[in-house]
């Protein structure tokens, strides 16, 4: 009697495990890119610090350091912008007025009430043709403001030294539109400059100053109200929030690591586990 031949076996399939997260964020390839968002997170860090340095004035002016006044030059120089701090600055300069050159500013409020500055351009003694913008006195109506602005327009030019606070230009802007188009409703000398005579090779300090009211203030103008600014505490706010923005960017370039790693540790377990389901089990 002929033995049956034993049917052969199949090999029995090897069980494939998948590999943990950890096993894939220790491959070349991902701390490669672990040592890339460490260097990202470095630079992030160093312009947070770097903001947070901007952030804080470890030496900030002591208090009523703008009510003493200062000559001009020690102050800021022509074409400069005035530093923070110096807003406000009380100042001493001499000079004498330019004839013809008194213009009128309108929009300009006193004690909450509206009306208008007479602005003169003052020629400093100095080396070169400098001069600084002037606001003189303020009137409740256009026509007393014409009217000041003329009377000193036709007085004799004589030297004067004023005391006032510095203030920073407060840029150029178009006229309204139902005014005339020569209507100014900003303080800036450089829309000032635009009027003035006598203005070849001439420097122009960017802030102007509101003088104190003179003995010689022209009928009709009295004196502009321009307090002391107020004490800051040095602490700007704006710089502090841009330090944490960039905190939050040197975290968000580590999670951004861990959640591409983490996408492709879970792609390659969900194509392991299809490759399992459709072989199927052993012997099919």
């Amino acid at each position: 009697m002929s033995e049956k031949p034993v049917a052969a076996r199949p090999p029995e399939r090897a069980e494939v495990f998948p590999p943990t997260l950890r096993e894939v964020m220790l491959r070349p390839w991902w701390l490669g890119m672990l040592a890339f968002a460490l260097l990202v997170a470095a630079v992030f860090a160093w312009l947070g610090q770097w903001q947070l340095g901007r952030a804080i004035d470890t030496n900030p002016p002591p208090p009523g350091a703008t009510e003493q006044v200062r000559p001009l030059a020690d102050v800021v120089a022509p074409g400069a912008y005035l530093p923070e701090p110096l807003v406000g600055q009380r100042v001493e300069v001499t000079g004498t007025f330019v004839p013809g050159d008194f213009l009128v500013v309108s929009s300009r409020y006193n004690d909450g009430v509206a009306g208008y500055w007479v602005t003169g351009q003052l020629r400093l003694d100095a080396t070169a043709p400098t001069s600084l913008a002037v606001a003189l006195g303020w009137a409740a109506d256009r026509e007393s403001a014409d009217a000041a602005a003329s009377a000193l327009n036709d007085a004799p030019a004589d030297t004067v030294t004023l005391v006032g606070r510095l203030i920073a230009d407060e840029g150029p802007a178009a006229p309204p539109r139902e005014g005339p188009a020569t209507e100014m409703t900003r303080m800036s000398p450089a829309a000032l400059l635009g009027w003035w005579h006598d203005v070849d090779d001439l420097n122009v300090y960017r802030p102007y100053l509101v003088a104190d009211a003179g003995e010689t203030l022209p009928d009709g103008l009295v004196a502009i109200d321009s307090p002391a600014p107020e004490e800051g505490s040095g602490v700007n706010w704006l710089n502090v929030f841009y330090a944490a923005e960039w905190a939050i960017f040197a975290g968000f370039a580590f999670y951004m690591w861990y959640r591409l790693a983490r996408d492709a540790w879970e792609k390659e377990v969900e194509a392991l586990e299809e490759a399992a389901a459709g072989a199927g089990p052993p012997g099919d």
